[in-house]
C-alpha cells in the first residue's frame, strides 16, 4: 500500500464523523461535506502537497466547508415562478396561472414575423434544445440565439406596455 493509499485509508473514518458532526449546523448532507472534503484533499494531493498533520488539516478542511455551505445557504434564494407540478393548488393560484399562460400565449401571437413560430418552439412543453428548434424552423442554429434575443426584446416591449405603470404616489390606477 502506498503511503497516499495508506492516508486515505486513515482519514476516511475521521472524516465520515467529523462530516457527520458538523453536517446538521451548515444544514447540508454528511455525505456531500464529506465529498467537498475529499475534493480538497485529492487536489492537494494531485499538486503533491500532502497536508504534514493530516488529521488537523482535516479538521480544519471539514469546518471550513461547513463554513462555506452556511454562507451559501444565506446567500440562496427560492425561485418565485409557478409553483410546481405535484404541490397542492388552491383552484384561485390555478386560475391566475392559467390566465398568465394564456396571456403569455396571445402576446406570443402578436410578436411580429418569425418570432411567434421562434417563440412558440421554446415554449414547447418538450423543453427542445438549440439544435431542435433549429432544425424545425429551418434557420442555422448560429442565428437562433441573435433572433430570441430579438424576439423576447419585442416580447417584453409588448407586455410593457400592456401592463400599467404605478401613478405618482406608488398605486395602480
Amino acid at each position: 500500500m502506498t503511503s497516499r493509499e495508506s492516508l486515505l485509508a486513515t482519514l476516511t473514518p475521521l472524516l465520515a464523523a467529523e462530516s457527520r458532526a458538523e453536517a446538521p449546523a451548515a444544514g447540508v448532507e454528511a455525505d456531500d461535506l464529506e465529498q467537498a472534503v475529499w475534493l480538497r484533499l485529492l487536489e492537494r494531493l494531485r499538486d503533491d502537497d500532502a497536508p504534514e498533520r493530516p488529521a488537523d488539516w482535516l479538521r480544519r478542511a471539514v469546518r471550513a466547508e461547513a463554513r462555506r455551505a452556511r454562507r451559501a445557504h444565506l446567500r440562496e434564494r427560492p425561485y418565485r415562478g409557478d409553483p410546481p407540478h405535484d404541490a397542492a393548488r388552491t383552484p384561485e393560484s390555478s386560475a391566475l396561472v392559467s390566465e398568465r399562460r394564456r396571456a403569455l400565449r396571445a402576446a406570443v401571437r402578436r410578436t411580429p414575423g418569425h418570432c411567434p413560430r421562434l417563440l412558440t418552439a421554446m415554449l414547447h412543453p418538450d423543453d427542445p434544445t438549440y439544435r431542435e428548434i433549429a432544425g424545425a424552423l429551418g434557420i442555422s442554429q448560429g442565428s437562433l440565439g441573435p433572433m430570441r434575443s430579438r424576439c423576447l426584446g419585442c416580447l417584453r416591449r409588448m407586455l410593457a406596455a400592456e401592463v400599467p405603470g404605478p401613478d405618482a404616489r406608488g398605486r395602480v390606477p
